[in-house]
Order: C-alpha cells, then sequence, then structure tokens
C-alpha cells in the first residue's frame, strides 16, 4: 500500500451504485489508498493501529472504506444498535469523515462515523469563534458496515447526495479529513489523515482539513472479485 502525501485524495467516480455492504468488491481496488499513520498530533502511531481508507463516488452517494489493524481488544458497546444513529459513538473505536462541500466556507461541514458493530452517527456542525454549534436531529441518510476478523476490522459509510450535500462534477474540490478513534484510558489513539497539531485530540479544526478532488471514472471491474491484500 502506498501512503498519500500533499493532503490530497483524488476520489473518482464509477456508474456502479455500490451498496455500503459490498465491503470487498473489486472496485475497492481501484480506488486511492489513503494510509493513516498518525495521530493528530503528527506522532507516529503504532503499526497496530494504522488504517488505510478509501473514498468512491457513486451516481447515488459517497462511500469511504476503512481497512485497520486491529491487535488490540475492540472498545464496543455490548449492545449495539444500528436502526438509529448512537450519540456519544466517538467514545468507543470508530472510523470517521468529515467533509465540507463548499471549500469556502470549511467552517460549516459534516461529521459521519461508523463502529465495528455497523452503529453510526451523523452531525452537520457549524464552527464559530464562540463554539461548535452541532445539529444533532441532522438526517443524512448514510448507512454503515462492518466485518471483524482476526487482526482485522473493515467499516464503511454510505452518504447519499442530498440537497445539503449535492453530488460533485470532475474536477470540483471539498474540503475534509479522515480519521480513526481506538483503545480507551490512557492508551486510547486518535489517528488523522491531516493532523490537526492541537493541544489535546481534536479533529474538528476545518483549516487543517484536506482537499477531496473528485476526478474522471473508473474502469468497469468485474462484480464478484475481492480486495487484495
Amino acid at each position: 500500500m502506498s501512503s498519500q502525501a500533499g493532503g490530497v485524495v483524488e476520489i473518482r467516480a464509477t456508474e456502479l451504485d455500490l451498496a455500503v455492504d459490498q465491503l470487498d468488491h473489486d472496485i475497492w481496488n481501484h480506488a486511492q489508498p489513503v494510509i493513516i499513520t498518525r495521530y493528530w498530533s503528527g506522532e507516529l502511531a503504532p503499526q497496530t493501529r494504522h488504517v488505510e481508507a478509501r473514498l468512491i463516488s457513486t451516481p447515488t452517494a459517497l462511500l469511504a472504506r476503512f481497512e485497520g489493524n486491529q491487535a488490540e481488544s475492540l472498545i464496543v458497546s455490548s449492545t449495539p444498535q444500528t436502526k438509529t444513529k448512537t450519540i456519544g459513538l466517538w467514545d468507543r473505536d470508530v472510523c470517521e469523515i468529515f467533509i465540507a462541500p463548499n471549500a469556502d466556507e470549511p467552517t460549516r461541514y459534516f461529521e459521519f462515523e461508523a463502529a465495528p458493530t455497523g452503529e453510526w452517527v451523523d452531525l452537520a456542525i457549524r464552527l464559530n469563534e464562540e463554539n461548535r454549534q452541532t445539529e444533532w436531529d441532522y438526517r443524512s441518510g448514510m448507512t454503515a458496515a462492518a466485518q471483524v476478523e482476526r487482526n482485522r476490522v473493515v467499516i464503511a459509510i454510505r452518504v447519499p447526495w442530498s440537497a445539503r450535500i449535492p453530488q460533485p462534477s470532475p474536477g470540483d474540490q471539498w474540503l475534509g479529513n479522515l480519521c480513526r478513534c481506538i483503545g480507551s484510558g490512557a492508551e486510547r489513539g486518535y489517528l488523522a489523515w491531516q493532523a490537526t497539531l492541537t493541544d489535546k485530540a481534536n479533529f474538528h479544526v476545518p483549516e487543517r482539513f484536506g482537499i477531496l478532488r473528485f476526478s474522471e471514472m473508473l474502469n468497469p471491474v468485474a462484480p464478484h472479485s475481492t480486495v487484495g491484500a
């Protein structure tokens, strides 16, 4: 796997209307891998916590797939529910995407999280100098899926296009970040594609967001192939 440098992720489009639970579809092999190896502070995280993210644009949604190393016990709910959003999910193991569709207004952005249990949360956020305003009842229509194996966890997030998150055109540039929370207590880790460099762990730093650039169409692929190692 090759790492991403320079703060830009190329999100390629596909004509395939990929479902969120198609975690092993070959189409993911054609998306750019983004290897997340460092904490929000810029400090290198142990390899056992590294995670790879890939993003794809389909005719109906934005999809993100995270594949992470998992050498430690999962921090998840013993009674997970997936029918509605789980407020406070960020206190357990999750993968997250932050997106600001309007690059001219980076302080208006969306946060999407999914856990190894398939639990999820979606939030619309506006950041100003005084505080962070969160739209707790925001309903994006997002869905999530997960697969847990020995020393490996795969998590996917699907966010449908809408009036607030419109389908982009090739060449469009959004802002965003890709993150992972893992572990508990003093050993809890907060990994970020774009380090936020704050005094304490904090992903809500839009001035540190990277560029999400939408580009050309992916080539058609066989429908039942699997993602390689």
